[in-house]
């Protein structure tokens, strides 16, 4: 069993909530418009962190981070991009990976909107944690935790940081 915590667009803002939130869990996930090479290593001062670039991350972060991920954890395979969309509007770019070889966990930000969906289709969890950091039009910054047991995906949490 492990514990996930995730989230998305901090645009180098870092709060120490990410430390009370994460400091449970066994991996943070980062799904990119990290912000700054501070932000990151903050975090992976919590707990060991999977993380990829954004639109806004500059040469540094994407040479620490890739455009993709794409990695198991118990039995539960996952992709991890920055720009995806959701169920039945996926982003061009990535949508050939997902169809080809759908994950059963989808996990993308960019859109600052707060989304879990299930695709039926592709039998396959969406979810963009919303906005962690202070940029941008949201008016609550939010991020997810989750338990990946073997094969399932449970106990998803919508954490709002006020």
């Amino acid at each position: 069993m492990q514990k996930i915590g995730i989230l998305s667009d901090t645009h180098a803002c870092w709060d120490e909530k990410f430390a009370k939130y994460f400091s449970e869990c066994d991996e943070i996930w980062h799904a990119g418009d990290i912000g700054s090479e501070e932000a990151l290593a903050n975090l992976e001062a919590i707990k060991p962190v999977r993380a990829v670039y954004g639109n806004i991350d500059g040469h540094i972060i994407r040479s620490l981070c890739p455009e993709t991920l794409r990695f198991k954890v118990e039995n539960v395979e996952v992709l991890l991009t920055h720009i995806g969309g959701y169920p039945g509007r996926y982003e061009p770019r990535i949508r050939p990976v997902i169809y080809a070889s759908p994950p059963q966990l989808f996990v993308c930000g960019h859109s600052h909107i707060l989304k879990v969906m299930y695709d039926k289709n592709l039998r396959m969890l969406c979810v963009n944690p919303g906005a962690a950091g202070k940029y941008g039009f949201h008016n609550v910054r939010t991020i997810v935790r989750l338990v990946i047991d073997g094969d399932k995906i449970r106990d998803l949490e919508v954490i709002e940081l006020l």
